[in-house]
């Protein structure tokens, strides 16, 4: 066996930050990964408070936003790969958001 064998290791989020542009993820090897925002509608569309609000999931190669009932996977967001939501679900969903505003507001 070659001792300069590379062992393959699964990327994991230690944690999440989400401004009002990107989404940027620090892993638990110390390496910083950033996206556009615009790539995670929900994400886009979501207040700070439910930005903020995630979850690791799966040692950190997974991340769970409840309030958003939105999960993105660290190795997806390395190859580059945007939400993968359809228009009409998309629209369903801030569609409810609308409706769940509107009757607080009653």
């Amino acid at each position: 066996m070659n001792s300069s064998a590379a062992v393959e290791r699964e990327a994991a989020a230690s944690s999440v930050v989400v401004t009002d542009d990107e989404l940027i993820i620090s892993l638990v090897d110390g390496r910083r990964i950033s996206a556009p925002l615009v790539w995670y509608p929900r994400l886009s569309h979501a207040t700070q408070k439910e930005r903020d609000t995630y979850e690791l999931m799966g040692r950190g190669t997974g991340i769970h936003w409840p309030l958003l009932d939105e999960d993105l996977s660290v190795s997806g967001i390395l190859r580059g790969n945007p939400s993968y939501e359809s228009e009409k679900s998309l629209q369903g969903w801030l569609e409810e958001r609308g409706s769940i505003s509107s009757s607080r507001g009653h």
